[in-house]
């Protein structure tokens, strides 16, 4: 199975990281409240990187990793070229 890293931003302006095998139906639970419970106060607003090609035990281990980066660093990652969220291409929430 080929596991997903990938962020969002949020109404908040937070960002949130999860993983997921499946981005599209990921993003739709998110959207529908019926994902992670850090959607209760807020809403996702934009997919704003995505990173494949891991395993369950890689994904974990790269979201632990994001999760304790700075929001910078965050913001640098994002921009990165590892990125495979083209800016044309970002999913919008409404």
């Amino acid at each position: 199975m080929h596991w997903q890293v990938y962020m969002i931003l949020c109404s908040d302006n937070s960002l949130y990281t999860g993983i997921t095998t499946d981005i599209a139906r990921r993003l739709e639970q998110h959207g529908n409240g019926r994902g992670a419970k850090y959607f209760r106060g807020r809403q996702p607003r934009q997919l704003v990187y995505l990173e494949s090609g891991h395993t369950r035990s890689t994904a974990a281990q790269r979201e632990a990793a994001i999760k304790r980066l700075s929001r910078p660093d965050k913001c640098c990652l994002i921009s990165s070229p590892s990125n495979e969220v083209a800016a044309a291409e970002k999913a919008t929430y409404s």
